[in-house]
């Protein structure tokens, strides 16, 4: 029997507690959790592959490689640019899994703050495959409004990110 790894979360931001959450898993024959990890954390890369963000910039310098406690910013979702912060950063090795998350935040009158905690786990598996999971926790009233609505823009959205990224890893 196998065992797969999970995603480290912070009490306040634990599933099913927060107002909206999303989880997208693929499991692709013939790329390396390596290979998989530098187009996840160039963001340079990001936009070639991933129609739903823009803006990225890193206030206090840095970047564009996301590194533990680094500071950023980007927007998605029709948000303007949100604040960011790399709160785990693991680059996978031999037996160990590659695990990524990041909060982001939007400030300003309730009906507009937004709190989440994007997170990221890649991982060789046997057989030559790689493991990409990925899970969203959002806090807030616009994080309840995408949670209602039809198609899921955020599990739609996190999809087509997997989608984008297995796409640039392989080529």
């Amino acid at each position: 029997m196998t065992t797969q790894n999970a995603i480290n979360w912070p009490e306040k931001y634990l599933p099913g507690t927060g107002d909206n959450f999303v989880s997208n898993e693929v499991i692709v024959k013939g790329l390396t959790a390596p290979r998989v990890w530098h187009f996840l954390t160039d963001t340079s890369e990001w936009e070639g592959y991933y129609d739903n963000v823009a803006d990225i910039s890193f206030p206090q310098g840095g970047g564009p490689r996301l590194a533990d406690d680094l500071v950023f910013s980007f927007g998605t979702f029709g948000f303007p640019p949100l604040d960011a912060h790399v709160v785990e950063f693991q680059a996978p090795g031999e037996g160990v899994p590659g695990r990524l998350s990041w909060t982001a935040k939007q400030d300003g009158e309730p009906e507009e703050r937004l709190d989440v905690l994007h997170a990221w786990l890649v991982e060789d598996l046997p057989g030559g495959r790689v493991r990409i999971l990925t899970q969203e926790t959002q806090l807030g009233q616009p994080a309840a409004a995408l949670a209602n609505e039809r198609p899921n823009p955020m599990l739609n959205g996190h999809q087509a990110w997997l989608d984008g990224l297995v796409s640039a890893a392989s080529k």
